[in-house]
């Protein structure tokens, strides 16, 4: 007989599902805003598949955040065409804006580089092995079922480009029935959303979903100097889903999805820069990606499961009067083979990974990645409330050379405790993206050479209460990164025609510590999420002596969340979220930014199978532009004319919209 590893951890190793044991429904350990089933004190154990083996939450020694389905749902009514907001208010998770122009962003996870944070879908690489900044502006939210998040080198199950952690997008799975729904949505800046979710079974043994959507938006100069503040678009994504299984237990998930993207930015028509020309900035988009998963049970205790993956990435940039075309393009093929007894849960797998860019103007740049690898996981419950996880990956790079990424997990869960602590290694392949260069292009940057492998350890240790309606956590994390990529003027440069940056290893090591601390506490139908996250990061200082605080990240952060929701009725929730004091480099009008609050306001009516909602952020009308211009004096090296954001750049937004759900 199969024990608690067994047919339901088979199931989810692969499966793009979320399995639920249990009737009703709350997510457990993340820190989010997320939500517990009315009127029953039933726990859901939600089964995770980040960490490769399927374990319930609650019992696995390998800490993973989950977003749960109502979360997402609220999240998609604030922001319905990207995941951006469905991230940035969970504890430890900061979305990074790269580039002030274009919009473009990251996900920093507990202050760690967002070039470290590794973004899935179902498990699979659908947006690269390196995520473009700019992906994550391009995914919407509709047809996902919750978000699980690894915080901390995840590379011993995923390799180099998880280094500072992972974020897997869980897809709805269909029902026994035909259900869908559709949402439009209209915002107050001149932004127009309407996306589309169809799913049935067509067979006996298989189902099929659709996703599509349809996304707007104008050019908005909200403080009138001619500078785009909101960058204009248009884009248009589809992804067909489809599964299949069988009587002896075979399934088969495969994807395919296509986006394109119109994006403009810049100054407006008749306007200029300070040197008096005008400043164009634009980027055009095409991603074309397909993945497959595939499981097949051997016995009763084994388990065989291959994946694969492909992405093909077209760009077109425009940085002023500079053209730059290039493609992106990654694959994934993998297997493995897993088995439990009653005390044990084992997995070891082969994988081959290949990342390849090509530029048209600037072939210096072109690189291809080849990486096979050997990866395996080991679990094992040391007592009925003592488990242990270990993970490790060795992974062969083309340009880097052999790579091994260990990491060890614990838990200790007694009464109404739970206390985990892990400790991770892992490695990154430096590209010549990144965050400095997101903005510029690669005209100024000289070619890359003599760059080392950027490496970090990283530990943590949580401990979490929850009794009744009321739980409590703790997180103290830390992460030693080293020679960590960055970008550096060249002196003596005489000509603008001259490359005038280049990328290189920082001496020294990066250094990062902090702490997540979060209540959340439920009356009735009335919910409340309070957190705080302190983080200390610093670097080596350039001057030789002492250290200096890492740039964009406040030391101090905080939020609260106020929801009071009768589901199938109405909702309301108020949210405030506070960022501290950030230090800022090449700002010639502060060295510090201020700290801002965030306040927004959401109210939902369900009538039926129609729901109308009104969603207010920003309430303060925070503004960068407010508190000094967004515009440089003068070009910088790299060709970047604008400062960082470091706070909003949208002003007060309104947003409204109605859902209709069919079926089901």
């Amino acid at each position: 007989m199969l024990n608690k590893y067994s047919k339901l951890a088979i199931s989810a190793i692969l499966l793009p599902s979320v399995s639920y044991a249990g009737e009703h429904h709350h997510g457990e350990h993340g820190h989010g805003e997320h939500h517990h089933e009315h009127k029953n004190s039933q726990v859901e154990k939600i089964q995770v598949t980040a960490s490769r083996l399927g374990r319930i939450v609650t019992e696995s020694a390998t800490r993973t955040e989950v977003i749960n389905a109502e979360e997402v749902q609220e999240k998609a009514l604030m922001r319905p065409g990207n995941i951006s907001m469905l991230v940035a208010e969970t504890g430890g998770v900061r979305v990074q804006n790269t580039s002030p122009a274009l919009g473009s962003a990251n996900i920093r996870l507990q202050g760690l580089y967002g070039r470290y944070t590794q973004l899935l879908s179902d498990g699979l690489p659908l947006y690269g092995g390196q995520t473009a900044s700019i992906g994550l502006l391009q995914i919407p939210p509709t047809d996902l079922a919750n978000v699980e998040i690894i915080k901390g080198s995840a590379s011993s199950l995923y390799g180099g480009s998880a280094l500072g952690g992972v974020i897997n997008l869980i897809s709805r799975t269909p029902s026994d029935e035909f259900e869908g729904e559709v949402l439009l949505n209209a915002t107050s800046k001149d932004g127009q959303d309407i996306t589309a979710y169809v799913a049935s079974p067509l067979t006996d043994t298989v189902s099929a979903s659709v996703t599509a959507g349809g996304h707007h938006q104008a050019a908005k100069d909200l403080d009138n100097d001619g500078w785009i503040d909101m960058a204009a678009y248009d884009r248009a994504t589809i992804r067909p889903r489809m599964y299949w299984s069988s009587e002896n237990g075979a399934n088969l998930y495969a994807t395919f999805g296509a986006m394109t993207e119109e994006r403009m930015a810049g100054t407006l028509a008749g306007a200029t820069m300070p040197d008096g020309n005008p400043y164009i900035q634009a980027q055009d988009t095409v991603r074309l990606d397909s993945g497959f998963i595939f499981e097949q049970p051997l016995g009763d205790v084994l388990n065989l499961n291959v994946r694969g993956s492909a992405m093909h990435q077209e760009h077109e940039h425009q940085y002023g009067e500079v053209f730059e075309e290039d493609t992106h393009e990654s694959y994934l093929i993998e297997s493995s083979i897993s088995g439990y007894n009653d005390d044990t849960a084992w997995l070891v797998g082969i994988a081959h990974q290949t990342d390849k860019y090509e530029s048209v103007e600037y072939p210096d740049f072109n690189y291809t990645f080849d990486v096979p690898g050997l990866f395996s996981q080991l679990d094992y419950d040391v007592a009925d409330n003592v488990a242990l996880s270990l993970s490790a990956r060795a992974d062969w790079h083309s340009e880097y050379g052999s790579q091994f990424s260990p990491r060890i997990s614990m838990l200790y869960n007694p009464n109404n405790w739970t206390i985990r602590g892990s400790y991770g290694q892992g490695y990154f392949a430096p590209t010549p993206f990144i965050e400095d260069i997101d903005d510029t292009g690669l005209s100024r940057l000289a070619a890359l050479t003599d760059l080392e492998e950027e490496q970090a350890s990283t530990a943590s240790l949580d401990i979490s209460y929850a009794f009744d309606s009321i739980e409590t956590s703790v997180t103290l994390f830390a992460s030693d990164v080293d020679n960590v990529t960055e970008l550096q003027i060249i002196d003596n440069v005489t000509t603008n025609m001259d490359k005038t940056v280049r990328i290189v290893n920082a001496s020294g090591q990066s250094e990062i510590r902090g702490a997540e601390l979060l209540l959340r506490y439920r009356w009735h139908d009335i919910k409340f999420t309070a957190s705080y996250l302190y983080t200390d990061a610093s670097k080596d200082s350039s001057s030789g002596f002492g250290r200096d605080q890492l740039a964009l990240t406040p030391r101090h952060s905080a939020g609260a969340v106020i929801m009071w929701e009768e589901h199938g009725s109405h909702l309301v929730g108020f949210e405030a979220y506070y960022t501290g004091t950030q230090k800022l480099d090449n700002n010639p009008y502060l060295d510090n930014s201020d700290p801002y609050w965030h306040l927004g306001l959401l109210g939902q009516i369900t009538l039926s199978h129609v729901s109308w909602f009104v969603n207010a952020e920003n309430l303060l009308n925070v503004r960068q532009t407010k508190e000094h211009s967004m515009l440089l004096p003068n070009q910088a090296p790299s060709g970047r004319w604008t400062t960082d954001i470091w706070s909003r750049n949208d002003g007060f937004t309104v947003n409204a919209g109605v859902r209709i759900q069919f079926g089901g």
